[in-house]
């Protein structure tokens, strides 16, 4: 099979997400769907022998590379034993040891753990525990969610409530019970000799105003610590966090910690909320968990929270399900995964890999085209300074591939989220690529 044969059936027979399928169909000089034959470490190859540095992690979920032999030797050896069983009335070695780890994570703070498959799902989760919690407290009053403005949690309908980007939420507003946005401590918004900290006080304050109003009705405040991914890596100051989890104390609000994108080491911690040196009362784990191969989710909660539900009662229990919880296998490849973190002080290198690529950055700064050049652990993003345009990314992502580079920005903003297995080297050739790729994209 060659790239082109693959390419025609998967046009025929498959509904790419997050397209219009029509840009595809017209043909690579609008938007090429390239078909991948394997992976190994942050390079994937096609049917053709070329191959691309996969500076986006694929949509963010590959921490340890492609085909990583540890993880695939783990899951070979929990193929030979269990791949699945019914988590309702059944449990398995894996998930026990899963949910184990992960609340010694949180010093044992968070340490109950609900497990879905994805991270809108796990979004939704934590949303129907709040609300059900304050039900099951006797106040049926509290409901409504807050959120960031700009905030991203999700697709499906619950986690659009939370969600204020309107090119996945106005489509399908009428279905959905949206959320309050309070501001968002998007340190780009520092007026002149404003810092980032003082920027995340002006926003905290709009926060202590919303609550000071409406605490009685509110179940809980939902954020991406530290960076804001979907729009467009809005990057913010650990103090919002210290103000939030303050403000959600005081007015008896729960705080909800969306780590789908930001935790498992993304951000300098293994959770971006250590930063702040907070606890949220939820805690939600997606796309690296797994290390990028199988679907899972999990939500971390709170002894008092899980209290809440124990009772003789069914209906005061926590009724959500799905026919693939704690999976088996998804387990055993987020245990491979812990296991990597423990054994190579992934952390540490991780600094000091984060360390390399920002002096490889260093000298974007000066481009008269480039604005907010920032980074965060292994994360890293700037703005393209061009008249608005809609089909930038589109070019960039063209000339990156064209270059041996995927990446995909989100509007004019350019961002790397390159495999925690990067080299130096690698990190040289994915900044230089992206660089050329913009001179490519800016002549049109």
């Amino acid at each position: 099979m060659d790239n082109s044969e693959l390419l025609q059936r998967s046009l025929a027979a498959v509904w790419h997400p997050c397209t219009q399928m029509k840009l595809h169909v017209a043909g690579a000089e609008i938007l090429p769907l390239i078909p991948i034959a394997s992976g190994q470490g942050v390079w994937l190859h096609d049917f053709d022998g070329r191959r691309y540095l996969d500076g986006i992690s694929s949509w963010w979920v590959n921490l340890f590379g492609h085909c990583n032999p540890r993880i695939n030797a783990a899951l070979r050896a929990q193929l030979e034993e269990l791949e699945h069983v019914i988590l309702a009335g059944f449990t398995h070695r894996p998930v026990v040891e899963l949910s184990e780890r992960l609340s010694r994570l949180t010093g044992g703070a968070l340490g109950h753990c609900f497990y879905a498959s994805d991270g809108a799902s796990a979004t939704e989760i934590a949303l129907k525990m709040s609300f059900h919690f304050w039900q099951n407290q006797g106040c049926p009053e509290k409901q409504d969610f807050l959120c960031l403005a700009g905030s991203y949690h999700g697709e499906t309908i619950g986690a659009l409530a939370v969600t204020d980007v309107p090119l996945f939420r106005d489509a399908y507003a009428p279905l959905i019970r949206s959320a309050r946005t309070v501001p968002a401590p998007d340190s780009r918004l520092a007026e002149c000799g404003e810092t980032a900290g003082a920027v995340a006080q002006r926003a905290a304050a709009a926060l202590e105003r919303e609550l000071e109003q409406h605490h009685h009705r509110v179940a809980a405040l939902i954020v991406e610590p530290l960076i804001q991914c979907a729009n467009g890596m809005v990057m913010y100051d650990p103090d919002y966090l210290r103000f939030a989890r303050t403000l959600c104390d005081r007015y008896q609000v729960h705080l909800i910690c969306d780590e789908i994108a930001v935790g498992c080491g993304r951000t300098g911690t293994f959770f971006a909320h250590e930063q702040a040196a907070i606890r949220p009362d939820f805690v939600c784990l997606s796309k690296g968990i797994s290390g990028g191969y199988l679907p899972l989710s999990v939500v971390l909660t709170t002894d008092q929270v899980y209290a809440a539900f124990y009772d003789d009662r069914i209906s005061r229990g926590f009724l959500h399900s799905h026919s693939y919880t704690g999976n088996t296998l998804a387990c055993r490849a987020a245990l491979a995964t812990l296991d990597i973190f423990a054994d190579d002080q992934v952390l540490d290198n991780n600094r000091r890999l984060a360390g390399h690529l920002a002096q490889c950055l260093r000298p974007l700064a000066d481009h008269p085209h480039i604005r907010h050049l920032r980074q965060r652990g292994m994360i890293a993003a700037f703005d393209v300074n061009c008249d608005p345009d809609p089909q930038f990314p589109l070019r960039f992502y063209r000339h990156a591939l064209a270059r041996g580079v995927l990446l995909r920005p989100i509007g004019n903003t350019v961002y790397f989220m390159p495999p925690y297995v990067i080299s130096r080297e690698e990190c040289e050739f994915l900044v230089s690529a992206a660089l050329a790729a913009l001179e490519d994209a800016l002549r049109r």
